[in-house]
């Protein structure tokens, strides 16, 4: 008697692929600016390394509170859409800022601003992709969108390095391209993604409740220690790009230093996120943590562009093990009426973890070296790693 054939992995709904192009295209705008914008902010403005740390530190703090309030409102009205089109679309209005600043207050202003949007639209947008995928691939849902997210990622680096090559390191008006994607992102979003109905005649009640709150597991608490205890051990990418210059690489070539990290993120974040809904999470974070000391290690002894590149490599290796996957534990823990919320407060945390860790690193950059910064980011790693082993036994 013949066997059956294995039963084809079923495709994961259109929704998913065009949530995906949506962050790719927002991601090419953003990472336009990022790639350039601590070169900018510290050759052109003449800002100090540590004030870069804290702008950082701000902004990327600011996106991951803000997601406390729209997962709360998201879960209150049942609705995601809207506010991730508020978000994204607040991310687009702020691009012309960047192409306009003269000094560091507008750049603090748009900065600021940018990551408000993406505060707005995060947990929406990933309460969104939970509600939308079947419950046995969420893992790989995450996973694709973290992964065309970050083509985005390398993609906008790519293009800031070219505009800069031909237009001579001009860059205003490589800020002012960026702002194409990001229009075009806005539109896809509007007319390509189609919202899950909800049950007709759901009564809506506050999500922060304390009998709503009591309803998020312990398990879920603990998913939200981990990931700020991720983001101790993980600060700012700008730092990335600071080491390439320090090291001695062409201005116009230091966005590649992104690029790389972000193809690797890329081609290992969907890989990883299937991965993930067959294999232990605890495993899987733990391999993820070896994997970023050692790209901390060798971050801080490089000497040469060689080193560079493996560290950051095996940055983006670490980013693509473990991003998609918190996100996926976060869903699996959280009831479906309380995913926004939940995703709001994992940000939330890890909002707080990001703003100390990005200034630490810039005051041990600037009064220390570098090799104290990622000295630090290892420390914390290893502290990681024994408080999951820990935890395993």
């Amino acid at each position: 008697m013949t066997a059956a054939p294995p039963a084809a992995t079923p495709r994961l709904p259109a929704g998913i692929w065009v949530l995906g192009f949506v962050s790719l295209l927002m991601d090419i705008s953003s990472e336009m600016i990022h790639a350039l914008l601590p070169l900018f902010m510290v050759g052109t403005l003449g800002m100090g390394v540590a004030l870069v740390g804290l702008l950082e530190g701000l902004a990327e703090a600011t996106a991951l509170i803000l997601k406390v309030c729209s997962g709360v409102i998201s879960d209150w009205f049942g609705r995601r859409k809207p506010l991730a089109v508020l978000g994204y679309g607040l991310g687009a209005a702020t691009k012309p800022l960047f192409a306009l600043a003269t000094g560091p207050g507008l750049i603090f202003t748009a900065r600021l601003l940018d990551r408000v949007g993406k505060g707005i639209r995060g947990a929406p947008r990933d309460a969104l992709v939970a509600d939308i995928a079947p419950p046995e691939q969420r893992g790989a849902a995450f996973g694709l969108r973290q992964s065309l997210d970050t083509v985005g990622a390398f993609v906008g680096p790519l293009l800031a390095v070219g505009l800069m090559l031909l237009w001579a390191n001009d860059f205003r008006a490589v800020f002012a391209v960026a702002i194409i994607p990001a229009v075009l992102c806005v539109l896809l979003l509007v007319l390509g993604v189609k919202e899950p109905e909800h049950a007709p005649g759901t009564a809506r009640v506050n999500p922060i409740s304390k009998a709503n709150l009591k309803r998020l597991p312990r398990a879920y608490w603990w998913v939200v220690g981990v990931g700020a205890v991720f983001t101790l051990a993980r600060f700012s990418e700008a730092f990335l790009v600071l080491r390439a210059e320090q090291l001695g690489m062409a201005l116009a070539l230091v966005p590649l230093v992104m690029v790389a990290m972000n193809v690797v993120y890329s081609l290992t974040a969907y890989p990883f996120g299937k991965l993930s809904d067959r294999v232990s999470h605890h495993g899987l974070l733990l391999a993820g943590l070896s994997v970023l000391v050692l790209a901390d290690v060798v971050l801080a002894v490089s000497t040469h562009w060689v080193g560079l590149l493996l560290g950051v490599a095996l940055w983006g290796v670490h980013m693509g093990m473990t991003q998609g996957l918190l996100a996926a534990m976060v869903a699996a823990q959280a009831p479906a009426d309380l995913r926004g919320t939940a995703f709001g407060f994992f940000n939330l945390v890890s909002g707080v973890a990001l703003l100390a860790a990005s200034v630490l690193a810039g005051l041990l950059w600037q009064y220390l070296g570098p090799a104290w910064t990622f000295g630090a980011g290892a420390a914390f790693s290893v502290l990681a790693m024994a408080a999951l082993a820990w935890r395993a036994d």
